[in-house]
């Protein structure tokens, strides 16, 4: 090659390199504004503590985040809008957060109700949905711009009725659930997975998120004389019903879903909720590095305080969000095509994450089977109770 050739083509390689740093720059727009995203979940009515359970999490993603560079160097920020996690709220947050071009992803809303009432919006508005707590199998049908790194409720539900009928042997179940879609839905999965597994349902029974007496529900159930409860409960509704069983004179195996796996749910129940049976997504006594930080991390910034399930999803849901940030810069189309693209992404939940695209769900969740013992979650040793 000659000295001339060798020329041109460092000139021209050296034009390309400033090209793609502009096109990089030019991605994320020169600015020391945040980039934002919307967040749409509850911080008032029955569903409150979740939505601070989230801002706790977000918030020691964004510090490791800055502490990482940021985002090409700038801060992620979050707007976030109450919901009370009402379908009616949540589409007029998603109509507030479309007509918002600062807004380059919205994350939320905590139930899936919630979440899919306002699908139709952000579809059409073309901004992503990422629905981190949204576990409906029907969420991410609701088009391309829904994205989720919440477990489904037709994988989750499976692990349940396994670990209920498999290894604790109950054979003759009682099921109370929420009567939400939610809790239909979970209902439906673990009902149709337990009789698969040989186990028959005795009678089941849904319930309002704000009921507070279960006493006339526990009437019938210890009547159907199962051999074991099934909760597919929120944790405060959870232990309360777990209280009031055990004041009825139930004293038949508990077994409940990974949505009341929270240091709220023991501090609740008391000793009512000892020997309860639960599967979940997270445990703080997982040796993972992932797992680890995140709980040190935590207590350091909020004075030794216990993360639960909903801290870690949270933080996971930031983390992710950044790193789809980072490859499709503040494009609102860019960011969906970046969930395709993000791979083995650090995560509490499901170790590294990366996105089934036909799907659009994070394959492989942790799932562990726990029960409560001395008034704490530990692993259970496979004995009875």
């Amino acid at each position: 090659m000659s000295n001339i050739n060798r020329r041109t083509l460092v000139k021209g390689s050296l034009a390309a390199a400033i090209a793609g740093t502009a096109l990089s720059r030019a991605a994320f727009a020169d600015t020391a504004e945040p980039i934002l995203l919307g967040v749409s979940g509850p911080l008032t009515g029955p569903n409150a503590q979740y939505g601070t359970q989230w801002k706790q999490g977000f918030d020691l993603a964004l510090d490791d985040i800055l502490a990482g560079g940021g985002i090409n160097g700038r801060k992620l920020a979050y707007q976030f809008e109450d919901s009370q996690s009402d379908p009616r709220q949540s589409v007029a947050i998603a109509q507030k957060f479309v007509s918002d071009p600062k807004i380059v992803l919205e994350l939320g809303d905590f139930s899936s109700p919630a979440s899919m009432a306002a699908s139709p919006i952000y579809q059409r508005g073309g901004l992503v949905q990422f629905g981190f707590t949204n576990s409906h199998p029907d969420f991410t049908k609701g088009g391309d711009f829904m994205w989720s790194t919440s477990v489904s409720q037709a994988d989750e539900q499976p692990l349940l009725a396994a670990y209920a009928v498999k290894k604790l042997g109950l054979k003759k179940l009682a099921v109370l659930h929420l009567n939400t879609d939610w809790g239909r839905t979970s209902r439906d999965y673990f009902n149709n997975a337990a009789k698969e597994y040989g186990a028959e349902i005795a009678i089941t029974e849904g319930y309002i998120a704000e009921e507070r007496d279960f006493r006339s529900t526990l009437v019938r159930v210890r009547d159907a004389n199962p051999d074991g409860l099934v909760l597919i409960s929120y944790y405060s509704d959870g232990a309360l019903i777990a209280r009031q069983a055990r004041q009825v004179g139930l004293k038949q195996v508990i077994c409940a879903a990974s949505s009341v796996y929270s240091p709220k749910f023991l501090e609740l129940g008391g000793d009512a909720v000892e020997d309860v049976h639960v599967g979940t997504r997270y445990f703080p006594e997982d040796p993972r590095p992932e797992v680890q930080k995140f709980i040190a991390g935590f207590k350091k910034k909020y004075n030794g305080l216990e993360p639960d399930a909903f801290n870690a999803y949270a933080y996971d849901a930031m983390n992710m969000a950044a790193a789809v940030v980072r490859i499709g810069g503040t494009d609102r189309k860019a960011i969906r095509d970046a969930f395709t693209k993000v791979k083995d992404v650090p995560s509490v939940i499901f170790g590294t994450a990366t996105f089934d695209v036909a799907s659009r769900r994070v394959k492989g969740a942790m799932n562990a089977e726990l029960v409560v013992r001395k008034g704490q979650f530990a692993l259970w040793d496979g004995k009875p109770t």
